[in-house]
């Protein structure tokens, strides 16, 4: 992508009353933009960060042998009356009429939709287990949303739900998303706690959530530094000692990232989802569902990697992996530049074979972003590489090309370094 061709008008300044640090960066850096409280337009930025940890998400789940699924925005009133909930669920839904005075609700969660297609679908012991999963936009009536894209009223949200014969084969599946959960995490350059948590109007006998330490976290969480053990601070109050080794605990701030639930039977005995087992008795499918809130997780990432100048996106989800900048239109410049830029695009690789550099053709080029643009100064397109974030940065310009070589920079480090152009390929 040229820079030239990029939408994208970043910002020097934003309003005093911004508090986090994410919401600044992703502001000033035209990711996304507000409409209403709450709601957010993703800029070609903000969505190509968005789609990438949602590519990482969808993958994770595949590995699980969980199958995707789209259910609909527009949720059926009347399963919600069978649960109980139409009228309970905090926060409260978002209801609307048709031109035909009929009810419906902007779903904030799916147990009702999935629940209703299960029961249609798993007779016996034989259809079980079954994971299913979607990565699509909820709905939350928010009293108070914050922080940017911390606290939302629309989002995307991956939700996974499982379905099983027994209890021991529940609790191997939760464990299994649990480990689940901190690869995605780590993948996105997170270090993650899972702590007990409240399972809140969602319900179950057991419930976790995945959080990072933050100062502008919403959630406060009991730490043990000496067996792990951490517990937020909604489900206990108050306490000094750990319940499991009655160590010393500290109360942190954190951000929650996901969080995964044992429903049990909560929603299948309310809707009469039940299966044969082999003995041909009637039983309850047990159930547990898991949470990943994309844009809060892509929030979370900037609280965590940033600094003075802007963020520093880890590499897997960089809205491109190389920032290609031109200093200077000399001929020899501009020449290299353009050869350099359809090369990374073209290839994914360098190496050298036989004394030779030559170029390894893969699948898929790298994601360059070229800074073609004539109208700005070195300085501000330096700034603006620092402010995006992308990873590796590449400058070319007559003082470099007269050593023969490129300045590479990677965004956490604080000096560039000369390298010769022919040994590009040990960047990557």
């Amino acid at each position: 992508m040229r820079q030239s061709e990029l939408f994208c008008q970043t910002k020097k300044e934003l309003p005093k009353e911004i508090q986090a640090i994410s919401y600044q960066y992703l502001l000033r850096g035209d990711f996304v933009e507000q409409t209403i409280s709450g709601v957010y337009r993703f800029l070609p930025l903000g969505l190509r960060v968005h789609r990438k940890i949602e590519e990482i998400i969808r993958e994770e789940m595949v590995k699980l042998g969980a199958q995707e699924v789209n259910l609909p925005v527009l949720q059926n009133k009347a399963l919600w009356l069978e649960t109980g909930r139409w009228n309970t669920i905090d926060p409260p839904l978002f209801k609307l009429k048709d031109r035909h005075q009929k009810e419906t609700a902007l779903g904030p969660t799916h147990e009702e939709e999935i629940v209703d297609i299960a029961r249609k679908r798993i007779t016996s012991y034989k259809d079980l287990p079954v994971y299913l999963f979607q990565i699509q936009n909820k709905f939350r009536n928010e009293i108070r949303p914050t922080a940017g894209l911390l606290r939302l009223k629309e989002f995307v949200m991956k939700d996974l739900y499982s379905f099983h014969r027994d209890e021991n084969d529940l609790i191997r599946f939760y464990n299994a998303v649990k480990r689940s959960y901190f690869r995605i995490f780590q993948r996105c350059g997170l270090k993650t706690l899972c702590v007990e948590a409240n399972p809140g109007t969602i319900g179950g006998k057991l419930s976790h959530e995945f959080m990072v330490l933050s100062e502008n976290g919403e959630d406060s969480i009991f730490i043990c530094q000496k067996c792990g053990f951490g517990v937020n601070l909604e489900k206990v109050g108050e306490i000094k000692n750990c319940p499991v080794c009655q160590g010393k605990l500290e109360k942190k701030r954190a951000i929650e990232l996901g969080h995964i639930f044992y429903l049990g039977t909560k929603y299948s005995q309310a809707m009469g989802a039940k299966y044969r087992d082999r003995d041909g008795k009637e039983r309850l499918i047990l159930m547990g569902c898991y949470g990943i809130g994309v844009p809060r997780l892509m929030a979370a990432i900037v609280e965590v990697h940033h600094d003075e100048k802007g963020i520093i996106w880890p590499k897997e989800i960089a809205p491109f992996q190389v920032h290609l900048i031109r200093i200077e239109n000399s001929p020899k410049v501009r020449k290299t530049s353009e050869k350099l830029y359809r090369e990374l695009f073209s290839f994914i690789s360098q190496k050298k074979s036989s004394g030779k550099l030559t170029l390894s053709r893969e699948k898929q080029p790298f994601q360059v972003l070229y800074d073609d643009r004539e109208d700005k100064t070195p300085g501000e397109k330096f700034a603006d590489a620092d402010l995006i974030g992308i990873p590796i940065r590449i400058v070319i310009s007559n003082r470099t090309l007269a050593k023969n070589c490129l300045e590479i920079k990677r965004r956490e480090e604080k000096n560039p370094k000369l390298l010769k152009i022919k040994s590009l390929n040990r960047i990557f």
